[in-house]
């Protein structure tokens, strides 16, 4: 069974790792990055590849003070919770009458087989997208063709414009793949988030392939 070790024993090969690899470098030393590097790579460390049940996809981390933990959607227990979790939270409700605490801390998830990935790992305090370069999109590339090659059924998640973008890469027959618009409240409250049972549709095809499904509960 692969590791993400195998996948970053590849990248590092490559140049758009040294790259970033200096890019980042910089920017910790110049200025206020979140998360702290320590978390970076928090998601891969918290779900590894044999345990990947489900894959949700940020685009870059939070970027005010005590709120990127180097999970998507998620952020420390005594952080307030951000709209676009507070939708999710929602969601979950409605769903599966979770009734869920109001703790933004996603770690639960990510030890049961739930990818919190961003697409951008890092970000400058207060500058969304500050991170958006180009060596970072050759990353998220590897990485989604490198899971789209794993055997063990996987449901992605597709929340937004952003996130669909990487549906072309998806070509495992044993992935199940769940769109809808972002959960941010500009989006889900034009419809096309809330009422969408993402989350239960998502546990009924995990159970269809013998797979313990996520406990959402918080």
């Amino acid at each position: 069974m692969e590791t993400w070790n195998d996948l970053f024993i590849e990248t590092k090969k490559k140049d758009y790792s040294k790259n970033l690899h200096s890019f980042l470098n910089d920017e910790y030393q110049n200025h206020i990055i979140y998360p702290p590097r320590s978390e970076m790579f928090k998601a891969f460390e918290l779900t590894p590849v044999k345990d990947i049940k489900m894959v949700i996809i940020g685009q870059d981390p939070y970027h005010e003070p005590n709120q990127a933990m180097g999970l998507s959607f998620s952020v420390p227990s005594e952080t307030k919770l951000p709209p676009s979790l507070i939708n999710i939270y929602k969601e979950l409700d409605n769903d599966l009458g979770t009734h869920m605490k109001n703790d933004g801390d996603l770690t639960y998830l990510a030890k049961q087989g739930v990818l919190l990935l961003n697409a951008y790992l890092t970000v400058r305090q207060g500058q969304p997208l500050s991170h958006h370069i180009k060596e970072y999109d050759l990353f998220m590339e590897d990485v989604i063709k490198f899971i789209n090659q794993l055997n063990q059924p996987i449901v992605f998640m597709l929340w937004g414009g952003f996130a669909k973008k990487y549906k072309k890469y998806l070509t495992n027959p044993n992935f199940y793949i769940l769109e809808s618009v972002h959960p941010s409240p500009l989006s889900a409250n034009r419809g096309g988030w809330f009422n969408m049972h993402q989350f239960s549709k998502a546990n009924d095809f995990l159970k269809k392939h013998n797979i313990k499904p996520i406990d959402w509960q918080n």
